[in-house]
Order: C-alpha cells, then sequence, then structure tokens
C-alpha cells in the first residue's frame, strides 16, 4: 500500500468556496439579494417563477453553467461584503 494513499484533502484558506455546501451558497445569496433581485441577477427559471430552495438546488446540482454563475455571484458578494 503507497505511503501516501490516504492524504488529507488540501487545506485552501483563501478560497471562499472551500468548505461550503451549495445550500449554504444559496442560502446566504437568498439572504442577502431575496430570490427577486437573485433572479434578475442570474437568469434561473428556479429562482424567478415560484422559487425555493429545493428546486434551485436539485436544478443546480445537475446544470454546471448554473452551479458556477451561483458560485462566482457567492464570491464576488463576499469580497465586497
Amino acid at each position: 500500500m503507497e505511503r501516501n494513499a490516504h492524504k488529507e484533502p488540501e487545506k485552501q484558506p483563501n478560497n471562499p468556496l472551500h468548505g461550503k455546501t451549495l445550500e449554504a451558497i444559496l442560502v446566504f445569496l437568498v439572504s442577502y439579494y431575496g430570490w427577486e433581485e437573485l433572479g434578475d441577477i442570474i437568469h434561473i427559471n428556479s429562482f424567478r417563477n415560484n422559487p425555493s430552495l429545493k428546486s434551485s438546488l436539485k436544478f443546480l446540482r445537475k446544470t454546471p453553467w448554473a452551479r458556477e454563475k451561483v458560485e462566482k455571484l457567492y464570491v464576488d458578494t463576499v469580497r465586497k461584503a
């Protein structure tokens, strides 16, 4: 068995996404912007039409381009806050 087979995950202290779940990121953005403004910033139907955390998470987990936009908005928001 290799000596380094069970390495600890690399620490990323400067990465604002490190250790954050998609749910935690979305909850933060909704509390910061609200669903309406979030839907204006990122044009996703699950943010604009009858928004819910569950439907939005389901969509984001299977749609990489949308998840990237949400993660970028989170990073930008955290940096300016």
